[in-house]
């Protein structure tokens, strides 16, 4: 489809709006509004542009991520990627805020980096440094 100009937004199942407003503003995303709607939903945007809505109806009492943690793959969407500029910086600014990196940093075969954390609900978060061509 050529009417296609790029990612809306992300939408992320989380089970308490404070505590994923909280670790998302670690990360230099706005809250906009919320909760709205029937679902309800909040809404956070990045200055980059990137817009997440988060969908406040998780079960708190489940723990982990059933498309990550568990040995039975299920479909869905497994993590979202956010393209960086500079790795190690990424590196170094979770570092001093305490976030956990839970894979990499990973250098590919074309130069391309990336780095893996997960939210407060375990959602998968990868940061992409595109190889410099």
């Amino acid at each position: 489809m050529k009417q296609i100009r790029g990612i809306n937004h992300v939408g992320i199942r989380v089970s308490d709006l404070a505590q994923a407003r909280e670790f998302y503003q670690q990360l230099g995303f706005e809250f906009i509004v919320g909760p709205i709607g029937p679902e309800p939903v909040a809404i956070m945007e990045h200055p980059s542009g990137v817009n997440i809505n988060f969908i406040l109806n998780a079960d708190a009492s489940l723990n982990g991520n059933i498309l990550m943690d568990v040995a039975e793959k299920h479909a869905g969407y497994t993590h979202m990627a956010l393209d960086v500029t500079d790795i190690a910086a990424v590196e170094a600014s979770l570092k001093a805020l305490a976030i956990q990196i839970t894979g990499g940093p990973i250098t590919l075969p074309d130069g391309a980096m990336m780095l893996f954390i997960r939210d407060q609900d375990s959602n998968v978060i990868e940061f992409h440094q595109s190889a410099v061509r």
